[in-house]
């Protein structure tokens, strides 16, 4: 299926590893230009460069720490103009309100939701100017809102009726907003934790697979199935869609 993205340019936040590189590297199968934006620039620019060796389109690598405005406006002002704004970075640490103090808790949220918001303001004209889009990748936990994860269940949920409000506002202005949750998706990260408990739990790291038997399918999603479903919202075949959260969780809720 073409996805009819040839020659959009992207900017993907969390662009160099997860669920941003893949779909940074979906977008760009699908012919964008992609911009990676990360905080570590020796993984950003391995990301870009795998896929300018890989594929025919340009990918430009930004490193930037967008839990800072002013990092968040310096991106803006080079990342020229852009179609697609994909907000994917941050990740919230786990526990419960006694574990997570405030400097940890405000940490967490400069990045993932005040960067989402912060991107989102920034690009804003630019996107309403070239009838654009935003895909927020947020998380299913916004939906779950589990005590023991509670700065990330908060956190998400907050982005959920942020992405909510803002794509209702922009569909007068011409371009859409939209939100992914997926649920537990087998990212590097995610891996490197199962590993750990495995060989705490298995006394083998390599047996990790055994603790996620109990999710549908016995497995957590793929990044490629988050970044084909975020590459088919940000495509012209999925225009009439605006202020919706698509849930990507195996239907474990």
């Amino acid at each position: 299926m073409d996805l009819n993205l040839a020659g959009k340019r992207a900017l993907i936040t969390g662009g160099s590893k997860g669920i941003g590189r893949a779909v940074a590297t979906r977008l760009a199968e699908e012919g964008c230009d992609v911009v990676l934006v990360a905080r570590t620039a020796e993984a950003l620019e391995a990301a870009a460069a795998d896929i300018r060796g890989r594929l025919q389109v340009s990918a430009q690598a930004l490193p930037a720490d967008l839990s800072r405005q002013t990092e968040i406006e310096r991106v803006a002002s080079q990342a020229g103009e852009i179609d697609i704004l994909v907000n994917c970075a941050g990740a919230i640490p786990a526990g419960d309100i006694l574990a997570i103090d405030d400097a940890k808790f405000r940490a967490a949220w400069d990045l993932k939701v005040f960067g989402y918001i912060g991107m989102s303001r920034a690009f804003y004209e630019g996107l309403k100017a070239r009838s654009g889009v935003i895909v927020n990748v947020i998380g299913a936990a916004g939906e779950w809102l589990d005590p023991g994860y509670i700065a990330g269940s908060t956190g998400n949920a907050a982005l959920m009726a942020f992405t909510r409000a803002l794509g209702k506002g922009a569909a007068k202005d011409g371009f859409r907003v939209v939100g992914i949750n997926p649920g537990m998706t087998a990212t590097d990260r995610m891996v490197t934790l199962l590993k750990a408990r495995a060989a705490a739990e298995l006394g083998d790291a390599e047996r990790w697979p055994e603790l996620t038997k109990s999710l549908p399918y016995g497995r957590p999603a793929k990044p490629e199935e988050i970044s084909a479903a975020v590459a088919f919202l940000a495509s012209p075949l999925s225009g009439y869609t605006s202020g919706t959260i698509l849930t990507v969780d195996g239907s474990i809720r």
